[in-house]
């Protein structure tokens, strides 16, 4: 082969793996995102990039689809109906030992967010726990972090999955209704639902993961909070659909660090406060901490995350190991980062 002829060919062959790499990494603008409640306070960075129009600045066209809990969306994204789903790193975790390959890539809290709380004539203090086999405990839905949140608490105090009934009840004012006409005597649930029952003495709160003390004295250190998450393959495929979608985020929460009561006033959809707009902000006032303030995830965050799920929820007939790497990413949270200058940590403790 001639020099002439090997260099044509050789540019040949690096125009076809320039192809062949552009086809591999495709922009996907319209976006289904499953969450379960977006009116929680849990979804709230979503809320915002929605309403504030980061997601259009990024190009994308990004449709929220609510469910009633994070099970549900999960459900929606296996089954193609979403392309993205919003929940605790749980999911991520328990879907692989099951076989599918997903993987957070932008965390929205630093803390699960999640509150149990019960009628205080039915059980008095968190010692007296135990007191509620036999009843009925609302949840998001089953499956959901707020069962599972439940459940690791319960048998910390004695009580099997099988010793109480849970009922799923959402996380809007359904929720609140079924506690306040006595359908379940105990909730695992978020804000603002937890501060509306709360306020008006209709619960006690027994556990709560709102803060980071909270939450280190009830997993023995950090633990994530709200996260998106995708199967693998398409944040492979779809990278720059994935970092716009991060960077719509990071944007929220670099905005909610700073963020007053007007400007959240301004910028929350008056439905989203369930008409008392006053509860609203006192609720998130008590759990701004919990909001992640990059995006972020920190190493031991995630180990904790896997030491719970391999604790109280091992997969029946587990297809692959626990692997804390696979199951998320920091690298477009960093990015993400470095554009907004955003300063801060991932879950409680510095990110690696």
């Amino acid at each position: 082969m001639t020099r002439r002829r090997w260099l044509r060919t050789a540019v040949a062959a690096a125009a076809a793996v320039g192809v062949a790499r552009a086809q591999s990494l495709q922009d996907k603008r319209k976006i289904a995102i499953a969450v379960g409640g977006k009116t929680a306070l849990y979804c709230l960075p979503l809320a915002v990039a929605e309403q504030l129009n980061y997601f259009s600045d990024e190009g994308l066209d990004v449709e929220l689809l609510d469910h009633a809990g994070g099970s549900l969306a999960q459900q929606s994204m296996l089954q193609g109906r979403a392309d993205v789903a919003l929940g605790g790193l749980e999911h991520a975790i328990l879907l692989r030992q099951r076989g599918y390959s997903c993987r957070a890539f932008v965390f929205l809290g630093r803390a699960p967010q999640v509150v149990f709380g019960a009628n205080p004539r039915v059980v008095p203090d968190a010692r007296a726990l135990a007191q509620l086999k036999g009843h009925r405990i609302g949840v998001s839905a089953p499956d959901s972090l707020t069962h599972w949140f439940a459940q690791m608490l319960l048998a910390r105090h004695g009580l099997l999955p099988t010793d109480v009934e849970y009922v799923g009840v959402g996380t809007s004012t359904a929720a609140a209704s079924a506690v306040r006409e006595g359908r379940v005597d105990a909730i695992s649930s978020i804000d603002p639902v937890i501060s509306m029952l709360e306020f008006r003495g209709d619960i006690r709160v027994l556990a709560d993961t709102r803060s980071l003390r909270g939450t280190q004295d009830l997993y023995g250190g950090p633990m994530p909070g709200a996260c998106l998450y995708a199967p693998q393959a398409f944040v492979v495929r779809y990278a720059p659909t994935v970092q716009a979608l991060t960077h719509a985020v990071v944007r929220a929460l670099k905005w909610l660090q700073t963020a007053g009561p007007s400007d959240i006033v301004r910028a929350v959809p008056e439905a989203y406060m369930y008409g008392d707009r006053a509860i609203y902000l006192a609720a998130l006032e008590k759990a701004r901490e919990a909001l992640s303030p990059d995006g972020m995830v920190s190493e031991e965050g995630v180990a904790v995350a896997h030491r719970i799920v391999s604790q109280y929820f091992p997969s029946g007939g587990t297809v692959r190991a626990q692997s804390p790497g696979a199951t998320y990413t920091n690298d477009f949270a960093r990015r993400a980062k470095q554009r907004f200058q955003v300063s801060g940590i991932g879950a409680g403790t510095p990110a690696g």
